[in-house]
């Protein structure tokens, strides 16, 4: 059983507030020194892939859309233990939107062959619109599964589980598929170990342009961006205490009420 999974590089979304940067022309975070990684729901879409690999004996490949340096994500994977990996890359894929990155991971999917399933988080550690995989679906004319804790073949189908209030409920369907992955206590990505760094730091990662793809760039590039960041900006919180006084608990109640309907909040 094939699994593809697609991976976002991100900036560790961890980082102290006041080294978060944000170009407004440009309307992205500014990278400066800080630390790479994969989106942490990619990181458990592959950790979803890699606990079906152990118990059906399959196959990852885990594929990206990124610059040089994106290949370090896919060390990881591969560290982690994806089979193979892929690196996407070319200027004019980088800042197209998620219709366009859709279309490259479709061109890419074609490219790779034959698979059963294709893993996608369930939204980017980033901009978090949650979109690309659902296009995905959508172009390549799969099945899709949103917001599944992990999965298992049963009878020649694939089952997910997805959480809900309360419990889970169980999804089926025929491969190949198309599911959006969400964090449960069950697919806690693993580390990489020592030997696994070692062996993925060794494997070359083949690169895919948009000639490999069969894509004009001119159709996937940024002009061509159906959705549109109007605007991104870091929220400026304004903090202010009040201390209520009162002669006693039913007093300070009061006093407490008239002043929230002072400020129109109550």
């Amino acid at each position: 059983m094939h699994i593809v999974v697609c991976l976002k590089q991100i900036i560790d979304p961890e980082i102290p507030p006041h080294v978060f940067q944000i170009d407004p022309v440009e309307k992205k975070q500014l990278r400066g020194r800080q630390v790479l990684l994969i989106s942490d729901f990619d990181a458990v879409a592959l950790e979803v892939a890699l606990q079906l690999k152990e118990k059906v004996d399959g196959k990852v490949t885990a594929i990206t859309i990124g610059a040089a340096e994106a290949v370090e994500a896919l060390h990881t994977a591969l560290a982690m233990g994806a089979d193979e990996a892929v690196l996407i890359s070319a200027p004019a894929f980088e800042e197209t939107d998620s219709f366009g990155k859709a279309r490259i991971l479709a061109a890419a999917l074609h490219k790779l062959g034959e698979f059963d399933g294709v893993l996608c988080g369930r939204q980017a550690g980033d901009v978090e619109l949650g979109l690309v995989g659902l296009f995905l679906a959508e172009m390549l004319g799969l099945p899709c599964a949103t917001l599944v804790a992990n999965m298992e073949p049963e009878q020649g189908q694939m089952r997910f589980r997805r959480p809900i209030e309360g419990g889970y409920e169980i999804l089926e369907t025929a491969t190949p598929f198309l599911a959006t992955i969400t964090n449960d206590e069950s697919n806690v990505a693993r580390y990489a170990s020592v030997r696994g760094i070692r062996k993925a730091m060794r494997t070359e990662i083949p690169t895919w342009s948009a000639a490999d793809l069969a894509l004009d760039p001119a159709a996937i590039g940024p002009e061509t961006a159906l959705i549109e960041m109007e605007e991104l900006f870091v929220p400026e919180g304004d903090i202010r205490c009040e201390f209520i006084v009162g002669e006693s608990g039913s007093g300070k109640a009061r006093q407490l009420a008239l002043r929230l309907r002072e400020l129109k909040l109550l």
